[in-house]
């Protein structure tokens, strides 16, 4: 119980939160309340509010970080109250961002010297990286054709259907359009030779995915960039690539470090990655790194010199917090590359358990890869008695946040769940979860097979129309049995206490 001691003239006047008219009269939802409260009550409905989100730790829908050492903690909290804007203000902050910048852009292998600044930028994540990213290929592609004397009003970018919602975002923001390659059953990635395909004289580039949201997998970036560049040669564009390596973007490297994906590939110009996901930072910052100065079109970046100095930038919003950039430094110097290879591959091991252990159920199909972001997909081998969407709903008794969802075009008829193993999913988190998981399978394997609304229905009218009593349907026997299994189960399920959650 929160309680405020004061003093005044000798006399004590308690406050307790819950016993307070603040605790017992709502307060407006939409509308700004007319005075003010105490400190200690205010944060007690907050807080009670929050109560009902879901448990950030056991949310396995997220790839974003949820976890930090203590002493990353303190950091943010010191400087919280930093607006990463002010370059001339904090220059030690903006020394950072730069310093994290040269860090990647040598990780991606970008053609930079050791006494070479790399080109790129801290954003709040790898949507605005992308919007960044997609902007300089439209105004390179805009002015390349009016130097030709081409038409410039028609610019399209070719895709996977299986790419994160903000490509989407940035097609129809800026007004281009969306090629994109479709999937299959079985193949759950953009195939190099069909996105080829569709590459035309009006492409600002094509996109690859270092760990496709869906199953995890990456894009084969080199083979893409082999049968672009024999296009370039054979029609004389020169069609760039852009890979969006949010998720796989610091796995990669610690990993799989043979792997050509990056700048190796000279047609790669651009590379964003998300420092909140496995660079092991919380919510709220990406990177965007161009392979030279000549990527990133000079008209697109801004000089102000109102804040103390002249200052470049070249983002699409303004204020914005530090505190994730001095995270993201910490977590550079702290892991180091062996520390970060160190947690990649013990993520692995926990996805390799969890794939090895739901395929025991023998209920599943594996539909993700080894070879990729460490998660697990998988889709109900029998869908006819109930579906993943039950089953992720069934989790959420236990406290599990797993997301069931259909793939994109043409594979739409295939449905998954998907499990993101972070940092802090642990060996025995995985246990725990394949556990729960059974014991759901076991409750719905106790219910009836699912029977058509339709169906029912049918069979009401026509008892109804045979015996000529409509005030008394005859139901047949089997659908009202069915009918009450199925409401005494659910009934059943909903008054027992929620046990299991972390």
């Amino acid at each position: 119980m929160v309680v405020t001691t004061t003093m005044s003239d000798s006399e004590e006047y308690l406050h307790c939160t819950f016993a307070s008219r603040y605790a017992r009269t709502s307060l407006p939802r939409f509308k700004i309340p007319e005075g003010s409260i105490p400190k200690e009550a205010a944060y007690q409905i907050v807080n009670d509010e929050l109560m009902l989100d879901g448990n950030p730790r056991l949310n396995l829908a997220s790839f974003v970080t949820t976890w930090m050492e203590p002493e990353c903690d303190k950091l943010i909290m010191d400087s919280i109250n930093k607006n990463y804007v002010d370059m001339d203000e904090y220059p030690v902050t903006t020394e950072l961002q730069n310093r994290c910048v040269n860090m990647i852009a040598h990780l991606f292998h970008a053609p930079v010297g050791d006494d070479e600044t790399a080109i790129g930028v801290g954003t709040v994540g790898s949507s605005e990286a992308i919007m960044l990213a997609g902007l300089a290929f439209k105004r390179k592609w805009q002015a390349k054709r009016k130097a030709q004397g081409k038409p410039y009003d028609n610019p399209n970018i070719v895709t996977g259907a299986n790419v994160q919602v903000c490509w989407e975002k940035f097609a129809r923001y800026f007004e281009v359009e969306l090629k994109e390659v479709k999937l299959k059953e079985g193949y759950y990635v953009m195939d190099p030779a069909k996105a080829v395909e569709m590459v035309d004289e009006n492409t600002i580039c094509v996109a690859a995915i270092l760990g496709s949201t869906l199953t995890g997998e990456f894009e084969d970036v080199k083979l893409l960039s082999e049968l672009l560049t024999e296009k370039n040669k054979e029609t004389g564009w020169d069609t760039p690539i852009h890979v969006d390596a949010a998720s796989g973007g610091f796995i990669a490297p610690f990993l799989f470090p043979e792997l050509e994906w990056d700048f190796r590939l000279p047609l790669v110009k651009s590379i964003n990655v998300s420092g909140h996901k496995y660079g092991l930072v919380y919510a709220g910052v990406g990177w965007v790194i161009w392979r030279n100065k000549d990527d990133l079109p000079e008209e697109l970046v801004f000089h102000i010199n109102y804040l103390g100095s002249d200052q470049p930038t070249f983002t699409l919003n303004f204020s914005k917090g530090s505190c994730q950039i001095i995270a993201q430094y910490y977590q550079f110097i702290r892991l180091g590359f062996e520390g970060y290879k160190s947690i990649m591959e013990n993520c692995m091991a926990n996805a390799r358990l969890l794939r090895e252990e739901i395929a025991k159920t023998g209920q599943f199909e594996i539909v993700s890869k080894e070879f990729g972001v460490p998660l697990v997909a998988f889709a109900l081998k029998d869908p006819s008695r109930y579906t993943v969407f039950q089953i992720s709903e069934s989790l959420r008794r236990f406290g599990w946040i797993v997301p069931a969802y259909t793939m994109p075009p043409d594979a739409e008829h295939i449905a998954v769940l998907r499990v993101v193993i972070r940092e802090d999913f642990s060996h025995t988190l995985a246990e725990r979860l394949v556990s729960d998981i059974q014991k759901v399978l076991k409750e719905l394997d106790e219910l009836p097979p699912r029977v058509s609304t339709k169906a029912a229905h049918v069979s009401v009218v026509a008892d109804e129309t045979q015996s000529g009593n409509v005030d008394q349907p005859h139901l047949k026997k089997s659908d009202v049995e069915t009918q009450k299994e199925i409401s005494n189960y659910w009934r059943r399920i909903s008054d027992k206490k929620t046990s299991g959650v972390c």
